[in-house]
């Protein structure tokens, strides 16, 4: 498949395209289901649309676990079909899909009672494995083993002798989200989309009783274009009921959003080389590993303050320390903590109170002509998700084509990097004499770009400058930030800094360090002038200064305020 870059030029020229002709689909939303819906749609031959208000990403589906899981927890409240869905999808992003993006992770279990555990949790966790081997696609996982407390412990330095009498050891899949999510749009675009960022649906338009359309408010130009489309698809997630609100009418179903807060501390804080997942009282609590850092994780508590700026309140992070401080020899404290992020699961409104009991499932409503909403679901299904919406979309304006349109074939199609992925990584070492960059930086890329690796170091051959280390992000090259904005959508500090990277979370100072810098490159590239390179500076300084804030409040209400307290991001003008 053809690279297509998610460059300035080409968002202009797909909101263009959207404004001229009809779609047969437009999907509002460009997170994981909102891509997904796109690619599934536009490799069914039909025109597709795709729109998102921020960033790709830029909501919950950049603020994941960063896990691709069947959901071990799932099999205690018997949800079979959920678990084995999970699992089957797992195998394709690992095997597929994604092998460049999608990983797999090792956890331990610790078990704390003799025998009677062993054989409970062993038998899940059996179960666990022989569902994904059934599911007729490869497991793309090793497979489990048990472990004595002394093994756990060789695994697990960190672990307290006391805090387990034995384990288990399994594998699950690892996924930087908001990288995978973003692929998704710019395969759509690869695929024939039109995808647009900074592009707010402000009205969806009516002809009687259909929906027939959407005003889009460009957040970069003000300039509001109307965009026509057979079917919509509404895949905003916790934003569902508020979109569904511009059709008029009430939905089939409400959108309650649950809060989760992880906490990424430095690798040598916790010594170990697997993951852990533990009980708590009331889900469960990973520490995941992540390059040379952990991730702590999660919550599961009631929103309803800001859903664009969720904040974690000082409550939330002594929470995450407290329990993973139970097992630990050396606990882990305020100053161990680099980064916090806070996101919001999308869970089907039902009659429990605990937002831990409400559907991991999906739903999908038809509820209103002319608009598709799906709503609910987990992060690793979003692949199934976009199908039945899509599948919905086709049912809906079957008597409008004057063609059978084909079934889903996304199980078939890998995404952009994933071609080629596997043969380049065999040949790292001559990729990486030849370009003159260490294996090293070579491995960080592939595990990043996939194939399109070629495509950064083309950059770098270019500007040798682009091969150095960001200062103060050494992880990341001067090259990723440029590419960043000419093929992967990239239009504000945060972009970089939150998503296309992922230094506001693995920095003490959330990336603030390499600010000015960033600012730099992104400008050469957008035409900022000095003012807009200061303007988007002195945003992304404020975002981090409120969101520090934020993490001393007691409580939501208080950090929520406290959040709010950063101005959103300007516009782009470019020259």
């Amino acid at each position: 498949m053809r690279s297509v870059a998610l460059s300035p030029q080409q968002r202009r020229d797909a909101i263009r395209a959207m404004a001229e002709e009809p779609l047969d689909v437009l999907v509002i939303g460009g997170g994981v289901v909102g891509g997904g819906a796109a690619l599934d749609a536009a490799t069914r031959g039909l025109s597709v649309g795709l729109v998102e208000a921020r960033d790709f990403a830029s909501g919950t589906s950049s603020r994941s676990s960063k896990l691709i899981h069947g959901g071990l927890r799932y099999l205690e409240m018997l949800d079979f079909r959920l678990v084995a869905e999970a699992l089957a999808e797992r195998g394709l992003l690992i095997e597929r899909l994604a092998p460049h993006l999608v990983k797999p992770v090792p956890f331990i279990y610790p078990l704390t009672h003799h025998v009677w555990e062993r054989v409970y949790a062993g038998t899940g966790v059996l179960m666990y494995d022989s569902m994904a081997a059934l599911s007729g696609r490869s497991r793309g996982v090793p497979h489990h083993t048990h472990l004595t407390r002394r093994g756990a412990r060789k695994r697990m330095p960190a672990l307290r002798k006391d805090a387990l009498v034995g384990a288990l050891h399994y594998y699950d899949g690892q996924v930087d989200d908001a990288r995978h999510t973003m692929f998704l749009s710019r395969t759509a675009a690869a695929y024939g989309a039109h995808v647009a960022s900074r592009t707010r649906v402000v009205d969806l338009v009516r002809e009687g009783d259909r929906v027939v359309g959407a005003h889009i408010k460009d957040l970069e130009s003000g300039e509001t274009h109307e965009a026509r489309a057979k079917q919509i698809i509404n895949a905003t997630g916790v934003w569902t009921d508020e979109t569904q609100g511009m059709a008029g009418e009430r939905g089939q179903f409400h959108v309650r959003a649950s809060k989760g807060i992880h906490l990424v501390v430095p690798r040598d804080r916790i010594r170990g080389e697997s993951g852990l997942i533990l009980r708590t009282e009331t889900s469960v609590l990973f520490v995941i590993p992540w390059g040379r850092h952990w991730i702590i994780g999660t919550t599961d508590t009631d929103w309803d303050l800001s859903k664009d700026h969720p904040a974690a309140s000082a409550k939330d992070i002594d929470y995450l320390l407290e329990h993973v401080n139970r097992v630990l020899v050396e606990p882990l404290t305020h100053d161990d903590v680099e980064g916090v992020y806070a996101g919001l699961r999308p869970l089907l409104a039902g009659e429990s109170d605990a937002t831990s009991k409400l559907s991991r499932e999906h739903a999908v409503s038809t509820a209103t002509k002319g608009l598709v909403v799906i709503a609910g679901g987990k992060y690793t299904t979003y692949r199934v998700m976009a199908k039945d919406a899509v599948d919905a979309a086709v049912d809906a304006m079957a008597v409008q084509l004057d063609r059978k349109v084909p079934a889903s074939c996304t199980e078939d199609v890998p995404l952009l990097g994933a071609d080629g992925y596997e043969a380049m990584w065999n040949q790292r070492t001559a990729l990486a004499a030849r370009h003159g960059i260490g294996v090293g930086r070579i491995e960080h890329l592939l595990n990043r770009y996939g194939s399109l690796t070629l495509e950064v170091l083309d950059l770098i051959a270019e500007r040798p400058d682009l091969g150095q280390a960001l200062t103060g992000g050494d992880d990341y090259l001067r090259a990723e930030v440029v590419y960043g904005v000419t093929h992967e959508g990239a239009r504000h500090l945060d972009d970089i800094i939150a998503r296309r990277t992922r230094l506001s979370i693995e920095t003490f100072d959330r990336g603030t360090g390499v600010a000015e810098e960033v600012a730099e490159l992104m400008g050469e590239e957008l035409g900022w002038s000095a003012e807009q390179r200061e303007r988007e500076v002195d945003h992304y300084v404020k975002r981090v200064e409120a969101e520090r804030e934020s993490q001393t409040m007691p409580d939501d209400e208080t950090a929520d305020a406290a959040r709010k307290g950063a101005p959103d991001v300007v516009p782009v003008v470019e020259r």
